[in-house]
């Protein structure tokens, strides 16, 4: 996976809300199936949006912390954060349709 960034508690406010533009967070899980069912095309938005979406990934097991703050409670769940500000939120598997619908939707506002 070579086009998302992977994010921890310690780089998630440098990574995240700091960011000046849109970002995509996939909260994932290695034990999640339809995590691994996915990330190949959260890999391939990563790298079709480059530039205009920056993408990263948090594992939950390793940082519950970020996971309570959000409420997380199932995965997989994609949050997107614009200006550092939490916009919108998906939650389970979908197709790499509706991701791109979602994506363009946040980042064309």
């Amino acid at each position: 996976m070579g086009n998302t960034v992977d994010v921890t508690s310690k780089s998630w406010e440098e990574e995240v809300l700091k960011h000046s533009g849109a970002v995509m967070v996939d909260f994932w899980a290695s034990w999640c199936g339809p995590c691994k069912m996915i990330a190949p095309v959260i890999d391939e938005l990563a790298g079709e949006y480059s530039g205009r979406l920056k993408v990263c990934k948090l594992n939950t097991d390793e940082s519950p912390d970020i996971s309570s703050q959000y409420q997380i409670m199932g995965i997989p769940s994609l949050l997107f954060f614009k200006e550092g500000k939490l916009v919108d939120k998906m939650v389970g598997a979908a197709s790499k349709n509706q991701f791109k619908e979602k994506i363009e939707d946040i980042i064309s506002n």
